[in-house]
């Protein structure tokens, strides 16, 4: 007989997410359901938004719900739900860019930091308030598409997810110094190619 699943009390929403995943590997398939239509849609852009290949991104996307299934046996809750998910998610996105690129320059775009002291300020820059603009929506889309894989990473997982940078760092298994690195370098070059793009197209009218 399966236990009862937990409540919808949103203030337990991390222990709840835990549970489930600890009843399904008790056996609840009920849990799992809950778990994967609670979390199937911000995981699937979190592979869209990195990989514009859509058949790849899917790919990926089901490969990381396999793992989730094959490694519940094996679950623990020293670390929350959404992190150990996009973990797994981060590991794949990993792979697939070890086996596009030498060694040498992976490691160049996945390792290099610069210190954050060099960084330039991004505060007047606000990456919801562009997407509201349609226009400029797309070219932030573009843009996206340009960053350097560790930042673009960053801010999907800050911007789309909401994710902290402490719980971005501990998904990449990067320190948090240089998490915040990426996500500022994400949010200056994001400020840069947009306002580029931008003044192109308003001379182009």
């Amino acid at each position: 007989m399966e236990q009862p699943l937990p409540s919808d009390d949103k203030s337990s929403e991390v222990d709840s997410d835990q549970a489930l995943m600890l009843q399904y590997a008790a056996g609840s398939t009920r849990a799992f359901e809950l778990l994967y239509n609670k979390h199937k849609g911000s995981l699937y852009r979190y592979f869209v938004r990195q990989i514009y290949d859509q058949q790849l991104a899917e790919d990926l996307y089901q490969e990381t719900w396999s793992r989730v299934i094959k490694a519940a046996s094996s679950y623990e809750t020293s670390a929350k739900f959404t992190t150990w998910l996009y973990r797994i998610a981060h590991n794949l996105i990993i792979d697939h860019v070890r086996a596009l690129k030498p060694v040498n320059n992976f490691s160049e775009v996945f390792e290099a930091e610069q210190d954050v002291e060099t960084q330039l300020s991004n505060d007047d820059f606000n990456p919801e308030g562009q997407m509201l603009d349609n226009q400029k929506a797309i070219l932030l889309k573009g843009c996206v598409a340009n960053l350097p894989q560790v930042q673009k990473e960053a801010f999907v997982l800050n911007v789309e997810m909401g994710f902290t940078a402490a719980i971005i760092a501990d998904i990449a298994g990067a320190t948090l110094e240089a998490t915040k690195s990426r996500i500022r370098y994400a949010y200056k070059g994001l400020k840069d190619c947009v306002d580029l793009k931008w003044q192109g197209a308003e001379h182009d009218r």
